[in-house]
């Protein structure tokens, strides 16, 4: 089959309810959480995408029992020192990143190399930014040019606590050293730049020895070695990432409305909706509820008809930096000139997506202009497209498809969009799920 698909014509006007998948960053979490647990966890509405299935196959690796059973996944622990470590073992992260970074936390007691590949896409991504405070504990790192995948790492058995100053947002980089200071000798003190807490959430959760101080400009978290872990049950609710991108087909389209039901709104993730609120977006949060330390609601959103132009607080950006290519598509329609800033996270990705938006957005027929961390740009409420736009070569990033589908359906043109594939990370039915919507089916 072609890994292409062609867009000819925007959406009609849709009133729909949907599902999407399991919270993919909740998702590997819990893979990761489950394998060094003691006795057997349990998930309902797992993501099932190439990303949460590295996880799974990363720690059948090392020793851990996975079984699927219709719609359930039973993972059995082995225990904070569970681990069945071999001589040669090779791990494969494949595109995800989260993957990638996380387990490093928890090999550092590993007594024999182990390394670490990924794709083409996440060989290209800093792990020197995790190497650095991991190697700290007592674990040693030898990466290609000193920077990148593939990597080698090497325990010890004697770990010792760290200080550490996350400087970046990067809830990766803050996460593996909470799993690493899991199996460390004595205290170890975080000082993080906020960004996505589902590790501390759920560290809470399981009554580990975390404590967490929410400072002006940082968290504070204090982590001690911990003994057992209790194992985790887990019903996992949907993805905000995955849902951002019907949010804004929503607002983008005439006469249109969607529900999305039991959605994970962890206030981390959460920059996308306060963002196009005060673009003039109108959504509503409803039934919220609290589920093992997280937040979930169904969210309704509308089209709208009048958007405003944004200088986008920066406080937004930790909350919606895995939102921002789709959000660029809402300032395109906007009225007047949107700012966005300190953005250079967003070339950490698995493309450089800030130049990517760019791209786009040019291929579109907007203005824009950008430094390497920060883009205007000058929103066209009327912008109809009527061209042929040809995406490809953009190292099969997941967003950069989805979004570019968005923008087909939202603006119109002859959009022809390579590796449809791509989606398989994060959100395997995604077009299925626009079929839905676009012939008004409800889940």
């Amino acid at each position: 089959m072609p890994n292409t698909i062609t867009i000819k014509k925007k959406i009609n006007n849709f009133n729909n309810t949907i599902l999407v998948p399991g919270d993919k960053s909740l998702s590997i979490r819990w893979v990761l959480f489950s394998s060094i647990g003691t006795g057997v966890s349990k998930a309902k509405n797992l993501l099932m995408s190439e990303d949460v299935i590295a996880a799974i196959n990363a720690i059948k690796k090392l020793g851990i029992k996975v079984i699927f059973k219709k719609n359930e996944t039973k993972i059995y622990g082995r225990g904070i020192k569970g681990f069945k470590y071999k001589k040669n073992l090779e791990i494969n992260a494949q595109n995800s990143g989260t993957l990638g970074r996380l387990i490093l936390g928890l090999l550092i007691d590993t007594p024999f190399p182990i390394t670490l590949v990924g794709d083409k896409s996440l060989s290209k991504r800093d792990f020197k930014r995790i190497s650095d405070p991991l190697s700290k504990f007592g674990a040693n790192f030898k990466l290609k040019n000193n920077k990148h995948l593939p990597l080698k790492i090497i325990g010890s058995s004697n770990l010792n606590s760290i200080k550490y100053f996350e400087k970046k947002g990067s809830a990766q980089c803050k996460s593996s050293v909470i799993f690493g200071a899991m199996k460390a000798n004595g205290t170890t003190i975080i000082k993080a730049k906020q960004s996505r807490d589902h590790t501390e959430l759920l560290c809470k959760y399981l009554g580990l020895p975390i404590s967490i101080k929410k400072k002006k400009k940082y968290d504070e978290i204090k982590i001690k070695k911990i003994n057992s872990i209790k194992n985790i049950n887990y019903n996992i609710p949907s993805d905000i990432s995955s849902s951002a991108f019907f949010i804004v087909l929503t607002v983008l389209s005439k006469n249109s409305k969607l529900i999305i039901k039991d959605v994970n709104i962890n206030p981390s993730r959460t920059g996308i909706i306060s963002i196009l609120k005060k673009m003039g977006a109108e959504i509503i949060l409803k039934n919220l509820q609290i589920y093992k330390g997280e937040k979930k609601a169904d969210i309704e959103v509308k089209s709208c008809d009048k958007l405003k132009a944004i200088n986008c607080p920066a406080k937004f950006n930790s909350g919606a930096i895995d939102e921002f290519l789709v959000i660029f598509l809402v300032a395109a329609k906007a009225n007047g000139l949107s700012y966005f800033k300190d953005l250079g996270e967003l070339n950490q990705k698995e493309s450089p997506r800030l130049k990517w938006a760019e791209k786009i957005l040019n291929k579109m027929g907007v203005k824009t202009i950008s430094t390497k961390d920060s883009i205007k740009i000058f929103g066209n409420p009327n912008l109809n497209i009527d061209k042929k736009i040809i995406i490809k070569n953009y190292l099969k990033d997941h967003r950069v498809f989805m979004t570019s589908v968005v923008a087909a359906l939202s603006f119109g043109g002859k959009w022809t969009i390579h590796d449809k594939d791509s989606i398989k990370t994060s959100f395997p039915n995604f077009l299925e799920t626009i079929e839905k919507i676009k012939n008004n089916i409800n889940d």
